[in-house]
């Protein structure tokens, strides 16, 4: 079977993709935990507060404030058949498409969260494009990038931004699912006008 294919399951999940775009999951993202447990889950796969804490160098009741957080604006999930007790399994909930409300219909509290938001994001993009530029050469095919410079109008921009999600929705997996030789990998994309200047 190709990778275009896909199985029945993943066939399902990108169809299942659900669109985020409240206030409510833009407070529970704008914490730099909160982003490294996501991130973890997501690399890791499903984990407890207690495997995490070890993981983040945290302890478990800032831990298991954090995942309430979370799990209360709808980012993870616990797994029924896992958890016992009071052992709790958390994974990241698959399919969702995370979108920033229109800044007209945010207070101005909630645009402070979405600019602290920003900020994290921004701190980790830059620490990311300096590790693609120190370390590519020595990844072994595992660092990819490309840049370009089109012309768009507005409407194509944002198709081609849809285009994009789409596309990633057809390669997403999580670790439960991967390949044993798949690697968890860091994607960005970005579009800006080159005339702002």
């Amino acid at each position: 079977m190709t990778r275009e294919q896909g199985t029945d399951d993943q066939r399902a999940e990108v169809g299942a993709r659900r669109t985020v775009d409240s206030p409510e999951v833009l407070k529970a993202l704008a914490h730099p935990l909160r982003l490294r447990i996501l991130r973890h889950l997501g690399a890791k796969g499903p984990a407890t507060s207690t495997t995490l804490a070890a993981a983040l160098g945290e302890n478990t009741g800032t831990l298991s404030y954090h995942l309430r957080m979370l799990e209360r604006a709808g980012l993870i999930e616990d797994i029924p058949e896992r958890s016992g007790g009071r052992e709790r399994w958390w994974r990241g909930v698959r399919g969702l498409d995370i979108r920033r409300p229109p800044q007209g219909e945010l207070t101005d509290a909630e645009r402070a969260v979405s600019a602290e938001l920003d900020r994290l994001r921004l701190e980790e993009d830059v620490e990311l494009a300096r590790r693609f530029t120190a370390e590519q050469a020595e990844s072994e095919g595992w660092m990819r990038g490309s840049r370009s410079l089109v012309h768009l109008t507005k409407d194509e921009l944002n198709a081609l931004h849809d285009d994009y999600v789409a596309l990633l929705a057809r390669y997403a997996r999580g670790p439960e699912e991967a390949p044993p030789d798949a690697r968890p990998v860091l994607l960005r994309w970005f579009g800006l006008p080159a005339d702002l200047d």
